[in-house]
């Protein structure tokens, strides 16, 4: 089968680049191109079977990691890759953390940049040269620990809400799941946000990445 790739920057100059580049590496290649996180949603709704997203850190309407979190929680078996012009080790890592399969500099060469998207492909995770994962500190331990207090707070049915945010399901499909009205999860969400003390249904997202769902909800 065709390899389909969806290059995601909200530049024609770089978006050009990565196709350049994705093709340099699997000539036979589809690639499709969106210059926003709502064009790249919609297109991967369009066209599910993608094998790899490359996605730009800083686009439009969206701050920090919200954008490559909305992609992850709403399509979780896509493997997705984080192109960015920041290099910070510190954002390496936080994007790591975001269970990305690799981070990709822009100051790269296209020889690195193709050699990069080949070992993604081929099942290993990139990052930059010379970067080493950072050991959380003890205010990351204090924050996860003050989260898991508020969390322990919702009751099982608002559990169930949260973990169907983090698979990025909309109102009517939680409502569909759970066999109840829009409005009744309407309310969910908002004592969800509340008692997390979150201002959104992202943040909500981001905060709660990483937790075991199944075990916190009592599925198997």
């Amino acid at each position: 089968m065709m390899d389909r790739f969806l290059v995601v920057d909200d530049h024609p100059l770089f978006r050009e680049a990565l196709h350049s580049a994705v093709r340099t590496a699997y000539p036979q290649a589809e690639v499709v191109e969106a210059s926003s996180i709502d064009e790249a949603i919609a297109q991967i709704e369009r066209r599910p079977a993608f094998d790899l997203a490359l996605i730009d850190l800083s686009m439009p309407s969206v701050k920090g990691f919200e954008g490559v979190l909305k992609v992850r929680a709403r399509f979780p078996g896509l493997p997705l890759v984080v192109v960015s012009g920041l290099e910070d080790p510190r954002i390496v890592n936080e994007a790591m953390n975001c269970g990305i399969s690799g981070f990709i500099p822009k100051s790269i060469k296209k020889a690195e940049l193709t050699d990069a998207i080949r070992k993604v492909m081929n099942g290993e995770v990139f990052v930059p040269a010379g970067y080493a994962p950072t050991a959380p500190d003890k205010s990351a331990k204090a924050k996860k620990l003050d989260f898991a207090e508020r969390l322990a707070t919702l009751t099982p049915q608002q559990l169930r809400v949260l973990g169907m945010l983090r698979q990025g399901l909309l109102n009517k499909q939680i409502a569909y799941e759970l066999d109840v009205g829009e409005t009744t999860v309407k309310a969910h969400v908002s004592e969800v946000l509340r008692k997390l003390n979150v201002a959104s249904r992202t943040q909500a997202v981001i905060e709660a990445s990483g937790l075991d769902f199944d075990s916190l909800t009592g599925r198997k």
